[in-house]
């Protein structure tokens, strides 16, 4: 087992590149003439906390003097924790700020790299992001085969290699009991998980009144306030290891893609989106857990708990599985679903969350 103890070093902005990215921004004419912290003590009323102190600049140009307040963002526990969160932040009030009266006008984007670089982001529309080619399929496919054809001998061999690649995954533990409970808060209210696909839903659904999606939210908060206890429980996951994010190579290993919720969180979560799947396949091909999905269903499970002894997992898992089964039960998710399936997994939601320790080992019961 491992500790996450790495610590960034503090943010250094100097003045040989303060320069060059002003000469960047405004030009070549540009001379730095001094740089430093506002003294912002005493000049913010009764506000006594700040997220960052604002630097004051004065440059020449032209031989016009100006001047320009640089602001960063440090981190903390409201959501500030990684460097995209603040980036997030800064771009926004960049953009919005630019298109309100009377509000100080953004004159410029930017970011430090990590040899304290400062590099201009000019007039940005969209993002993007680069990475490698991969050769293989998407493992949906052998789900797709497997409810056709049956399984073969390398599909509960390629599940247990889930299994042992996640108990490695999750050895890496890191104690920020304020970051667990981030994690917590968001699969419960961020705009991609619980409350936000709730949200999604036609509303009235005819499959799920208003009401009871009400007293779905109403039992996940009492679900929030006891995952408060485990916070030591904060470990590296994926987030969002589902058969649409594995790509199946040639030799038979695996890569994934598409880690975008974040390096940390509760182990759970990676568990259950993968055997959700299992799940849903068997739903469709026999409207209940049985025969060969079974089979992986419970490879994956017996594997993991068998390397890790982490049964502790079944006392958090429920919010987990609510989460993906709103994802695998959504009309516009998955259009195609008979209604059937879509009844049976809003059943399992219900019933998931009345019990305080999962029973992986009897999950149809929660279809019932």
């Amino acid at each position: 087992m491992t500790r996450d103890k790495q610590k960034r070093p503090a943010l250094h902005i100097n003045m040989p590149s303060l320069q060059s990215y002003l000469q960047e921004l405004f030009g070549s004419g540009v001379k730095l003439l001094q740089a430093g912290e506002m003294d912002s003590a005493g000049n913010q009323g009764m506000k006594e906390f700040g997220y960052g102190k604002p630097v004051h600049i004065r440059f020449e140009q032209d031989g016009r003097q100006k001047q320009v307040v640089l602001s960063t963002m440090r981190g903390d526990k409201y959501g500030h924790q990684f460097y995209w969160d603040r980036a997030a932040i800064l771009i926004f009030q960049y953009t919005a700020g630019a298109k309100m009266e009377k509000h100080v006008r953004p004159l410029g984007l930017g970011y430090v790299d990590e040899q304290d670089n400062m590099v201009p982001v000019i007039q940005p529309r969209e993002f993007f992001i680069l990475h490698e080619m991969v050769q293989g399929y998407d493992y949906f496919r052998d789900l797709e085969r497997v409810r056709k054809n049956g399984l073969s001998r390398d599909d509960t061999d390629r599940t247990m290699h889930f299994a042992r690649w996640l108990s490695r995954v999750h050895n890496n533990k890191k104690d920020d009991p304020d970051l667990y409970l981030r994690r917590i808060r968001n699969l419960i209210g961020a705009s991609e998980c619980i409350f936000g696909l709730v949200d999604a839903y036609p509303c009235p659904y005819d499959l799920f009144s208003p009401e009871k999606f009400q007293a779905l939210e109403c039992r996940l908060v009492s679900w929030r306030w006891k995952l408060r206890r485990y916070t030591h429980r904060l470990t590296s996951v994926h987030g969002d290891f589902h058969p649409w994010n594995v790509l199946v190579q040639p030799d038979g290993d695996f890569r994934v893609l598409d880690r975008s919720r974040g390096e940390w969180g509760e182990p759970a979560d990676d568990i259950c989106t993968m055997t959700s799947n299992y799940l849903l396949y068997s739903l469709c091909t026999s409207g209940r857990l049985q025969g060969d999905f079974e089979l992986l269903y419970r490879t994956l499970w017996d594997t993991y708990l068998e390397i890790t002894h982490d049964r502790e997992m079944l006392e958090v898992a429920a919010p987990f599985y609510v989460f993906r089964g709103l994802v695998i039960a959504s009309p516009q998710w998955y259009p195609g679903h008979p209604v059937e399936v879509r009844k049976k997994l809003f059943r399992f939601m219900e019933n998931v969350l009345e019990e305080d320790e999962f029973d992986y080992t009897r999950i149809n019961k929660y279809l019932e």
